[in-house]
């Protein structure tokens, strides 16, 4: 199943996210993609508010994982523009965090494509300066077991 939204400001990416958060289960994995300065950031905010989460969010770009675990469940924020191979990301137990107790946002997530679970909402962030500066396409696409059967 795939959704399609529009927003115009920092603000609705923000809000949008804020209603995935609320919405956001244990063992959740949800991928990020979109070019640098699209929003990815800004979206995760907002999912971190609906979660609940107090702590401030930012891009964990030089730790490859950042937790925030003041919400109803944990966030897991990775941002893997870095990883130089899927080893890294078995070093700091990755698994853990995907099959675990929170939720994992995962951005930069079409960099490690085989090592993402079969469950997952992939979220693409695009801008079309057309339509002005501020405004984004946020595609969020459920994927399931069934997408991977032949």
């Amino acid at each position: 199943m795939q959704n399609i939204y529009e927003t115009y400001s920092m603000e609705e990416t923000a809000e949008l996210g804020r209603k995935l958060g609320a919405e956001a289960k244990a063992g959740d994995v949800y991928t990020l993609t979109g070019d640098l300065g699209t929003g990815k950031t800004v979206f995760t905010q907002g999912v971190a508010a609906g979660l609940g989460v107090s702590e401030l969010v930012n891009s964990p770009t030089f730790t490859i994982v950042q937790v925030y675990e003041s919400g109803r469940i944990p966030l897991y924020h990775f941002d893997v523009y870095r990883i130089g191979d899927i080893e890294e990301m078995e070093e700091i137990g990755y698994e853990e965090f995907f099959y675990g107790e929170g939720l994992s946002m995962v951005e930069w997530a079409n960099l490690i494509p085989e090592i993402l679970p079969p469950c997952r909402k992939d979220i693409l962030i695009e801008k079309d300066l057309e339509k002005g500066f501020d405004y984004r396409k946020i595609t969020i696409t459920e994927v399931t077991h069934e997408d991977f059967s032949s």
